[in-house]
């Protein structure tokens, strides 16, 4: 259900443009040793190999590493603007001749299983605007820290050189159809270190340009992944709008092909949007690691969680950590409704929530938040059960993010958490009916896989 009441925003839609993106050229750098997964997703494995990989890798731009002796004229950020000026002035990284959009596709194994699947979107801009105009929803909560860092970042380097991840709704597929059965080949194709085939096409026809931001007008936007990006791009943009004295909803520029550009640098930020109604897209789990809890033991935590849930007991010989992962797993699937697997050391336990017994701990929620297993795991077991706060958990402090099962219980395993909590993921359906109600889930609710690659394209505000 779309809930259109929701997307009455008052006049307001969607503006994209065409931009002349900054890209690598392919002759100087081998691709594959260059693009990185978004900075958030980086580990400090991956930090360290990216930038051994290859000198010229943007791990270097969005991600660089901090020195002992980093002061106000010398740190992480102002190292990454004099890279990045140094690769364009050297012809590392070269702006394109005429304005374009880029159709973008990926296509992956779902983890897990042997199912294939293709995403396909386009990469373009779009005007930033407050979520308060109704164009654009969120569907997360957004840590603070990161955004400062981000911002700090724009800010030394004038460019944009990740996408933010937008969802649209088009049953009529218009866009897709307009950027990819023209049957041309795709100019660049990269396999990324999880084996997802990424490819690009760039679309300079003026004619198709301003039918594919036709068909965008009158859409809203869904950011999938990317909201601290947004969020800071957005606080940048009302920042130089003052600073500019410009009016930040100013209508656009227009060139001599009829092209759109906006009014001024900042007012918009790079995004890849992807169509909701195609297959392709899929959403994993977020499972949650909690440690540093003083006196944990897995059977009190089983007996406490007896008040709030139905408890059951997974055989060791059943689950068996390594590679018993899986069964875990597939109870947690085979079991209807809200349900989740606490893995402690002393055993591994399926808890399904006693409706009457969790509702107080849930009021105040919407029904469509009630009915989250994300909501009820935070809500239920780590602030009703283990008492940690909201701010608490928001900050990190006792609870860390993990994708892969696995490492959740390795974790936990190897004295390094006390408790891995195993969710299901949230679907599709209820992440659009909870953002177009202007509501937010906890943070790290939604893991879309794949991530889009960092450096196939880049926006600079000058």
């Amino acid at each position: 259900m779309m809930h259109p009441q929701a997307c009455s925003y008052n006049g307001g839609m969607a503006r994209l443009f065409p931009f002349r993106a900054l890209r690598y050229d392919p002759t100087r750098v081998n691709m594959t040793d260059v693009v990185t997964q978004p900075y958030d997703k980086i580990s400090a494995d991956m930090q360290e190999r990216y930038y051994a990989t290859d000198p010229h890798n943007l791990i270097r731009v969005i991600l660089g590493k901090h020195q002992p002796k980093d002061n106000d004229s010398d740190n992480v950020y102002t190292r990454a603007a004099k890279t990045l000026n140094e690769w364009r002035v050297e012809g590392i990284l070269k702006e394109e001749a005429e304005p374009a959009l880029y159709g973008y596709s990926q296509t992956y194994t779902v983890p897990g299983t042997d199912e294939v699947r293709e995403r396909r979107g386009f990469i373009a801009l779009a005007q930033l605007s407050d979520y308060a105009d109704k164009i654009v929803y969120r569907h997360e909560q957004t840590f603070p820290k990161h955004k400062s860092d981000r911002l700090a970042l724009f800010k030394a380097t004038r460019a944009y050189c990740e996408q933010i991840y937008m969802l649209y709704s088009d049953p009529t597929f218009t866009a897709e159809k307009t950027i990819f059965e023209s049957g041309a080949a795709a100019e660049l194709e990269i396999t990324d270190e999880y084996g997802v085939v990424h490819r690009l096409w760039k679309l300079t026809d003026a004619e198709l340009i301003k039918r594919v931001l036709a068909a965008m007008e009158d859409k809203w936007l869904l950011i999938a992944d990317g909201h601290h990006r947004y969020e800071t791009s957005t606080a940048y943009m009302h920042e130089r709008a003052t600073e500019l004295g410009v009016d930040e909803k100013a209508a656009p520029k227009m060139d001599a092909n009829g092209l759109p550009a906006p009014a001024f640098p900042e007012q918009a930020m790079m995004m890849t949007f992807v169509n909701m109604e195609a297959p392709g897209i899929t959403i994993l789990p977020t499972h949650r690691v909690a440690f540093g809890l003083i006196g944990f033991t897995g059977r009190k935590f089983a007996e406490r969680a007896e008040k709030c849930f139905t408890v059951e007991e997974i055989p060791a010989e059943a689950a068996g950590h390594f590679p018993g992962v899986a069964n875990l797993l597939k109870r947690l699937k085979e079991t209807p409704g809200v349900a989740f697997v606490a893995a402690t050391r002393e055993g591994d336990f399926l808890l399904t929530p006693k409706a009457d017994a969790i509702a107080p701990l849930l009021e105040g929620l919407s029904p469509r938040q009630r009915a989250l297993d994300v909501t009820q795991l935070h809500k239920v077991a780590l602030e009703g059960l283990l008492g940690l706060s909201e701010e608490t958990i928001r900050a990190g402090s006792n609870v860390r993010y993990v994708r892969e099962a696995e490492e959740a219980l390795r974790q936990v395993g190897s004295g390094n958490g006390d408790v891995a909590f195993l969710i299901k993921p949230v679907t599709l359906e209820q992440m659009k009916d909870v953002s177009l109600n202007m509501e937010v889930m906890p943070q790290k609710s939604t893991d879309f896989y794949p991530k889009l690659l960092s450096g196939l394209a880049m926006y600079t505000l000058e």
